[in-house]
């Protein structure tokens, strides 16, 4: 069973739909509103940024859904606390809004590359619930290449591994800028977290190239002794279980020279909102959609026994 079909396992009428707030309204907000408006269990109850103007409060009221310019401030001034919170913000942010959030009953979905909550890799981590209310995406680069580094150690002895990213500058907005420091920092950590392998890269590369590039992600491992029929085994499974929540995943090369293992892999995004080439978005987005459908199918026996979310 993959990991989509372990949340999708349980009928949509048997999960009640779960409150849930998006802060920030960049390209990656936007696409997170559409992304909960398909779903059947979560219910966009607020979408706060700070820019009166943006396509993302925009968007979010042709959707129906309560906006407001007032940010972090405006989800701690709800009624009740919401279910969960997706911070689509930068990481500077996030941690003044842990800091705000920490106390309430809320699981805060982190999709900047902060690392300040649990590490979060669907095929990886699974539907077990997190042991803290903070919850990390990592980086759109990590949710891309994790999965394999994670399969690649699981079954060979991997000695390093760099991952190159590219995105379109066109897609790469402030936050992702501004956060590229976090970025490398993050997705290295992660990779070593999940894999073991201390020795490992990561690097972003932001093009501009016309037309805009499609989201990318190169994996080099050096795995002595590795064959490229098993390499290709291990990373073509891993693949089909992350295509289980982003469609769009698809491994474009894999080669074995000697000890050297090259896994690109390329992301078309699966969106109501965004151009097909930011899967960078996307394959973030679906994930952090995925984790919070998780959570609303944990919450479901609660509310069917009135108990206290």
């Amino acid at each position: 069973m993959t990991v989509a079909e372990d949340v999708t396992a349980a009928a949509p009428a048997t999960v009640p739909p779960v409150s849930v707030a998006v802060i920030g309204t960049g390209a990656i907000g936007q696409d997170l509103v559409s992304k909960i408006h398909r779903s059947a269990v979560l219910e966009c109850a607020l979408v706060a940024g700070r820019n009166p103007h943006s396509g993302g409060l925009e968007h979010a009221a042709r959707l129906g859904y309560p906006t407001s310019t007032d940010g972090i401030d405006a989800v701690l001034a709800a009624p009740r606390p919401f279910d969960v919170v997706f911070d689509a913000t930068n990481a500077q942010s996030h941690a003044e809004h842990w800091r705000l959030l920490r106390p309430l009953d809320t699981l805060l979905i982190d999709l900047t590359p902060s690392k300040v909550g649990q590490m979060v890799v669907p095929t990886i981590t699974g539907t077990h619930a997190p042991t803290e209310r903070n919850v990390s995406l990592i980086s759109c680069g990590g949710q891309a290449s994790t999965p394999i580094a994670h399969a690649l150690a699981a079954a060979f002895q991997v000695e390093y591994i760099e991952v190159v990213s590219t995105v379109a500058s066109s897609i790469a907005g402030r936050a992702t800028r501004l956060n590229l420091d976090e970025y490398v920092a993050t997705t290295g950590h992660a990779l070593t977290t999940f894999t073991g392998v201390a020795d490992t890269k990561a690097i972003l590369n932001i093009s501009p190239a016309v037309p805009p590039a499609t989201f990318r992600t190169a994996l080099h491992a050096v795995i002595p002794g590795a064959t490229a029929e098993a390499v290709r085994a291990v990373v073509a499974e891993a693949a089909e279980r992350v295509r289980a929540f982003a469609p769009g995943y698809e491994v474009i090369a894999c080669g074995v020279d000697g000890d050297r293992v090259v896994v690109s892999l390329e992301v078309i995004a699966d969106s109501d909102v965004l151009p097909r080439y930011a899967g960078n978005l996307d394959i973030i987005n679906s994930a952090a959609i995925l984790v919070a459908e998780q959570h609303a199918a944990r919450l479901a026996p609660a509310a069917g026994t009135g108990a206290a979310r």
